[in-house]
Order: C-alpha cells, then structure tokens, then sequence
C-alpha cells in the first residue's frame, strides 16, 4: 500500500537587496526526480509509525520558486522526492511491485510538475501583483496533483490491483513524453 504526503511550500522569493541573516535550519535532504534515477528502497529513510497499515508512503513535493527581477517575473519548478518523510515498513521484504508503485507516485509529481512549468509559459505576471495572482494560479495546480495522486492510490488499490497499475503506469509514462518539451534541465 502507498500514499503519497502533500508537502506544499510556496517560496515567493524577490530579489532585493537583503541583510544577511544566520541560518536557521538545514535544508531537507531532497531528490530531484530523474528519468535516469528511478528510486530505491535504500532512498526511503524515515519510519512508520507502529499505528500504520500502508506498507511503505511516498513524500513527494512540487517546490516551486519565483521571483522578479527588473520586474521580470522568472520562477524555476521541481518535482523533488523527500527521503526523511518517506518510509518502507521492510525494505527486504518489499516487492518490486510497491517500488513501482511508489515510484509512479514520484512520476505523477514530475508530471504535475512539468504541468506547471508548461502553464508559466503562457501566463503574464505582474510583478507588481505577484503575490495573490500567482498564489491562486499555483493552488488550482497543487489541488489537481492532490486528487490525480488520491485517484492514482483508488484506482489501483494501492498498487494491488495490477492491472489497473499497468494501465496508470502506462498513461503516466505517455503524458510525461507529451511534454518532454517541459522536462526540467
């Protein structure tokens, strides 16, 4: 069984002149996704909880950043894997099936991502009026991801049904060569 956890940190980050300040917190390890580096079990670092059923959890995230320059609206996306929030209960004795599993919730996140990025070519901001524009622009977004991800787990049964995760696996892999125009760098 899998789920994907929504981690959705919108940085606005403008370019002005700053003080510099101390750092607060280490960065999040974080795995930007790859067609060339699928995920392994050894990527999933964190624990379930003993309460837990699911049999590993995926936490996936769209880290999106902009920002304006000379009132030059530019903003950079990716699909990024969380390894100290994901988990499998036992790695050895976990099927290659789940791994599939879990690592199309990873491409669904590149997916969405490679959405987004596609979007921002076609939408004039306002650097001006960034801020609720491009909030409300980036929500609707997230919310598609979020139920595209909660389908994903419904239709498949959590990776159980496999049928139905061939024919996700299948579509997933043809939307994303739709738009390998939009295939992070």
């Amino acid at each position: 069984m899998a789920f994907c956890s929504f981690l959705l940190p919108l940085l606005l980050a403008f370019q002005t002149p700053t003080p510099p300040q101390t750092p607060t917190k280490p960065q999040p390890e974080m795995i930007p996704w790859s067609a060339n580096r699928p995920l392994t079990w050894a990527d999933f670092k964190s624990r379930p909880l003993a309460s837990e059923r699911m049999e590993a959890l995926t936490a996936g995230n769209i880290d999106v950043q902009v920002g304006c320059t000379d009132f030059v609206f530019s903003s950079t996306v990716k699909a990024v894997f969380m390894p100290q929030e994901s988990w499998v209960r036992d790695a050895k004795r976990a099927s290659p099936a789940l791994l599939r599993h879990e690592q199309l919730h990873f491409d669904i996140t590149e997916l969405h991502a490679r959405m987004l990025r596609q979007k921002l070519t076609t939408v004039k901001f306002d650097c001006q009026k960034l801020n609720p524009a491009f909030s409300n622009f980036t929500k609707v977004a997230f919310t598609a991801w979020q139920r595209e991800e909660g389908r994903y787990d419904m239709e498949t049964n959590h990776g159980l049904n496999e049928a139905r995760q061939k024919f996700w696996e299948a579509q997933v892999q043809q939307r994303l060569a739709l738009l390998e125009a939009f295939a992070s760098q």
